[in-house]
């Protein structure tokens, strides 16, 4: 025993020797560096007792000075006990003499008989700035960028915003990219974050790092510190040349003050003295070429655009009647995910199949969403039988090929068995009850004393109540019956059915939106008030999901008669609630606006449309 605890530890000890002794060796450079400009290339060790490394051949650049050595050293309490570390840098002075694009290959040293290779580099070495002249020095691309001028009107061409988007010409609902980029000749300090409002497009904003750095970029024959400032993803609703407006954005700049530029002042005030100087930047207008999607739509579709594939999983294929299934039904790929309809599953008759629960696990990317969207069928089988549930039909028009496509889940074979044991346990139930009753009855006290005779005047037997007593049941019965069937057949009518629940669906749907308008939960608001209004009249109408539009519905209200100003309020409130959420102003007071503006719709349609 002594011995495997002996063995273990050394094992542990070495183990652990092992990876407190492993070591890295990173290389480190700017990506951008300017034609004659110096700058830094440094290697780092974190292990002090290191020779100088060995570096590999390169072209592009030459080195000035160097290596010039700096050892760190650092302390950590852990568990009590105090730990220290060292490191040693290497740093280069570079310069590269010409433009271009080069790769510094791995150096590399040797520790204890080992070697170690470090990370490659790739920089771009930019032209000269047109307003620069003879390089002065220094390390990285800080000192490359200067402004034109020291005064406090700071001109356009030192700073200015760049709008661009990924491509000039897309498909209705295809995701393109629009970004904002910073150009700045200037020391900015702070810049405002202002959102487009964008009119025609779904759009989502993509997260950016927090800690924000600057690359260098020649730009139209000047130097720049550059920024990508925000990015969204845009998902165009209609067909057209849409445009995107210019946007606002207010700076500021720190801007050395002429007389902090003499040399006896910054020597005795301790340095360059600034002001905070404030310019309002704009940005350019884009213009976007929106195409309609293709003839040809394939039944089922649902506005899905990008690349998508199918896939399904079933609780069970063996069951017994009343008994609960759950077919899911994972849709995966790139593109307006958020935005594409459920799946067309054509369930059997006989069973009873729920709206889908929807999970979203995409996130989103710089060409739409990507991930996966899962819909979670609930299925009730209410008689026994040997049943198919088809595949599930997936349509979506693939914009690498310009072609729509179908993509389909395998299909379901369901044994559905009779459920006698619950009927069974239901007969015994009543047969106990039953003998309960006779029971209660069976027994009876003895009644001591004179009994008493009283003679009837009307006789029970052969009178009307005795006759309607037989005859009530049998009306009962039949009255039943005709309610049953009717019952029966208006449940059969799935388009009557919906028709009828689409008011009550729609109240519920409002309940939640009220719900998540008390939240202040924006985005989910808006959407839930969209589905809402969608549904209503998707139900009240009888119109498929793929063939939503305002268009459409416009054309069937008009042939019930509603009135022209009415449906005027539907698109009214539809548009309101599509671009109020990236709409400036109190959110909370545009959400109120919405909320009413879709109960009054609902409730006017519904006194309207009798059918």
């Amino acid at each position: 025993m002594k011995r495997v605890v002996f063995t273990m530890a050394f094992i542990a000890a070495f183990i652990g020797k092992v990876f407190a002794e492993e070591i890295s060796f990173v290389a480190n450079a700017p990506k951008s560096v300017v034609v004659n400009q110096q700058f830094k290339l440094t290697f780092k060790a974190n292990k002090a007792k290191v020779k100088e490394p060995t570096l590999p051949e390169f072209s592009g650049f030459e080195i000035l000075t160097g290596p010039h050595r700096s050892t760190q050293q650092s302390y950590q309490l852990i568990n009590g006990k105090m730990q220290s570390s060292e490191s040693v840098t290497f740093t280069y002075i570079m310069i590269a003499p010409e433009e271009g694009e080069f790769k510094i290959p791995p150096a590399s040293i040797t520790v204890d008989g080992k070697k170690y290779s470090s990370n490659p580099l790739y920089i771009k070495v930019l032209p000269q700035d047109r307003n620069s002249q003879a390089s002065q020095g220094g390390s990285g691309y800080d000192n490359t960028v200067r402004s034109s001028s020291n005064s406090t009107n700071i001109a356009d061409e030192d700073l200015f915003i760049r709008a661009t988007l990924s491509m000039g010409k897309v498909y209705e609902q295809e995701a393109v990219l629009l970004t904002y980029k910073v150009y700045s000749a200037v020391n900015l300090t702070n810049l405002s974050n202002p959102t487009p409002d964008l009119k025609g497009f779904h759009i989502q904003e993509i997260d950016l790092p927090r800690e924000k750095h600057f690359d260098l970029e020649h730009y139209n024959g000047r130097n720049y510190n550059t920024l990508i400032w925000r990015q969204f993803v845009l998902f165009p609703q209609q067909a057209g040349e849409l445009e995107i407006p210019s946007l606002t954005f207010e700076g500021v700049v720190a801007v050395q003050t002429r007389r902090s530029m003499d040399p006896f002042e910054m020597m005795f005030n301790g340095g360059p003295s600034y002001v905070e100087v404030k310019k309002n930047i704009r940005s350019n207008r884009l213009k976007l070429d929106v195409k309609s999607l293709p003839a040809g739509k394939p039944s089922g579709f649902s506005g899905g655009v990008g690349e998508f594939t199918a896939s399904s999983s079933i609780s069970s294929e063996k069951v017994k009647t009343n008994e609960e299934i759950t077919l899911k039904v994972n849709v995966k790929g790139i593109g307006n995910m958020k935005l594409a309809g459920a799946p067309v599953i054509e369930f059997p008759s006989e069973f009873e199949a729920y709206d889908p629960i929807i999970t979203n696990k995409f996130s989103l990317k710089t060409n739409g969403f990507s991930g996966e969207k899962v819909f979670e069928y609930l299925i009730t089988p209410r008689a026994s039988g040997t049943y198919v549930i088809p595949a599930a039909r997936f349509a979506y028009f693939d914009v690498r090929n310009d072609s729509y496509k179908v993509v389909e889940t395998q299909p379901y074979t369901i044994e559905v068995e009779k459920d006698k044991d619950a009927a069974a346990s239901a007969s015994t139930a009543y047969i106990s009850k039953e003998a309960a009753k006779v029971l209660a009855s069976d027994i009876r006290h003895i009644k001591l004393g004179e009994s008493k005779r009283y003679r009837s005047e009307s006789p029970f037997f052969a009178s009307a109540f005795y006759y309607m007593l037989y005859v009530l049941p049998l009306l009962l019965f039949v009255a039943y019956i005709i309610v049953h069937r009717k019952r029966v057949a208006e449940n059969a009518n799935i388009s009557l059915v919906r028709t009828k629940k689409a008011n009550k669906v729609a109240v519920k749907r409002l309940k939640i939106a009220k719900k998540l308008l008390a939240e202040n939960r924006k985005n989910d608001f808006y959407d839930e008030i969209l589905k809402t209004l969608w549904g209503y009249m998707s139900d009240k109408m009888n119109i498929p999901v793929s063939q939503l539009s305002k268009e459409n519905v416009a054309s069937e209200l008009e042939k019930r008669g509603v009135d022209a100003m009415l449906i005027g309020e539907l698109n009214s409130v539809l548009n309101e609630a599509e671009f109020a959420r990236y709409a400036p102003g109190d959110a909370a007071l545009a959400m109120d606006k919405v909320y009413s503006m879709a109960m009054s719709v609902i409730s006017k349609m519904e006194n309207t449309i009798k059918k």
